[in-house]
């Protein structure tokens, strides 16, 4: 019998709710990725792949038993809807497509986060996906040459794709415009995100996010430019603050 691909993982839990983005509220389980192709300065989960933690070493088959383990309730399934995050999932390509085709087998939807850097087929198979560019505060460049080649094979495939873009300051808000502007012909909903520029900060971190998402919210108001904008808080930090697995 021939041995099958793996792929590291540092989380797998749930279900929970989405805390961001097109899928907000929905509940989901969560397979966290490790590794990847960006080391943005304010990421909230550099822990992926900075060193800090070690990935399993999982496959396809693994991490649906898994999920399968921990998504029970009586013997009944608490989840329909897994999310895919990392990292960056896109770095993994044949067993990620192996998971992704149990899931869907097993009547389970999938959704996507990633920063659109890499491109990988079995984005064509993905339920609800998340592209998000990366703005001048991660310290990161985005190549919009490849983006575009993303998104136009995502849009020709008819995958169910959206925008989103983080923003911690005005220059980001700029760079926000600017991403809209590029892709707006697609005609997809574009999302804004407060950002959390601790995330290993302790105790309540509610009041900081509103008062940032309140300045989120005055950006967009006052400029025409933003008029399709969808500016949203960070959900699950608002509840659980910047507790992980949750």
């Amino acid at each position: 019998m021939r041995e099958q691909k793996k792929m590291p993982i540092m989380e797998i839990f749930g279900p929970t709710i989405q805390g961001e983005g097109m899928v907000i509220g929905r509940k989901t389980m969560f397979v966290r990725t490790g590794g990847c192709d960006y080391s943005c300065s304010w990421c909230d989960s550099a822990f992926t792949w900075n060193g800090e933690e070690k990935a399993r070493v999982l496959s396809a088959k693994e991490v649906y038993d898994e999920i399968e383990e921990i998504g029970y309730i009586d013997n009944v399934r608490n989840y329909n809807h897994v999310t895919i995050t990392g990292g960056n999932p896109a770095l993994i390509n044949k067993p990620m497509n192996d998971l992704i085709d149990m899931l869907h087998n097993d009547g389970v939807k999938v959704g996507l986060e990633t920063q659109g850097s890499i491109y990988q087929d079995w984005f064509l198979k993905i339920d609800d996906l998340t592209i998000s560019p990366k703005p001048p505060s991660s310290n990161m460049e985005i190549n919009f040459n490849i983006l575009d080649d993303i998104i136009d094979k995502l849009n020709k495939g008819n995958v169910n794709f959206s925008l989103k873009v983080v923003i911690f300051n005005e220059e980001d808000f700029e760079y926000a415009k600017y991403v809209h502007n590029r892709y707006k012909k697609y005609n997809r909903d574009f999302y804004v995100s407060v950002g959390n520029p601790d995330p290993y900060e302790d105790g309540n971190i509610s009041q900081r996010l509103l008062n940032d998402l309140k300045n989120l919210w005055d950006l967009v108001l006052n400029d025409p430019a933003a008029n399709d904008f969808k500016p949203l808080p960070q959900l699950h930090a608002l509840i659980y603050d910047n507790e992980r697995g949750v």
